[in-house]
């Protein structure tokens, strides 16, 4: 679930910040830069775990700040696939099951994953997987804040990266008169699946 990714970024510590470990300062730079963040193609980033190399310092004309190329390895939150994870259901829509870590809140686990035969009840907002017994199909709900065991399936990543005027006047031009513009797509989502023996509610099997 966890992976210490190696990287490498130039630190700048200003000079308010000379009097304290040089270490200790690189560190706090690194975390206010990255925890909390999704890096493209690597995960969300949590914490420093630690810093393997310091290149030589620089302070550049016009800048009292020094300029540090620094190689370190960050902890970062990036499941492989086919890991299994326990999470919260957060809540149910037509597009699936979504699911909480806790620390991470974009996992859906989409209709066709669920165990079938499923439907979504529009009054409850919530899926319900119809169970076939010899006794008949029993309704168990996928509630609100249920435990559920479930297998990562894929991985999306979506590059949030700043697009120049151009292509903002562009986007903007696309959808004329939309409502408080488009919905804001998650930069990292993981999706899963349920459709499988052992995988579900966790009070379904330990019922």
């Amino acid at each position: 679930m966890f992976v210490a990714v190696e990287m490498v970024d130039t630190v700048r510590i200003p000079p308010w910040n000379f009097q304290r470990q040089f270490n200790e300062a690189i560190a706090e730079e690194l975390n206010k830069k990255l925890a909390n963040k999704v890096v493209y193609q690597v995960g969300l980033c949590i914490c420093l775990y630690d810093i393997t190399k310091l290149e030589d310092s620089y302070i550049f004309p016009g800048d009292g700040a020094s300029h540090t190329k620094v190689h370190f390895r960050y902890v970062v939150f990036h499941p492989f696939l086919d890991e299994i994870l326990v999470g919260k259901i957060k809540y149910c829509s037509q597009e699936g099951v979504h699911v909480s870590l806790g620390f991470f809140d974009d996992i859906v686990i989409p209709p066709e994953s669920l165990q079938q035969p499923a439907k979504f009840d529009e009054a409850e907002q919530v899926w319900v997987w119809e169970y076939e017994t010899d006794e008949g199909a029993h309704d168990l709900y996928m509630d609100q804040g249920e435990d559920i065991r479930f297998r990562v399936t894929d991985e999306v990543f979506l590059d949030t990266s700043p697009t120049g005027p151009s292509a903002a006047a562009t986007d903007t031009s696309a959808a004329p008169g939309a409502e408080g513009g488009q919905k804001k797509e998650p930069p990292y989502t993981l999706l899963g699946t349920i459709s499988e023996p052992g995988l579900g509610l966790l009070s379904w099997w330990n019922s």
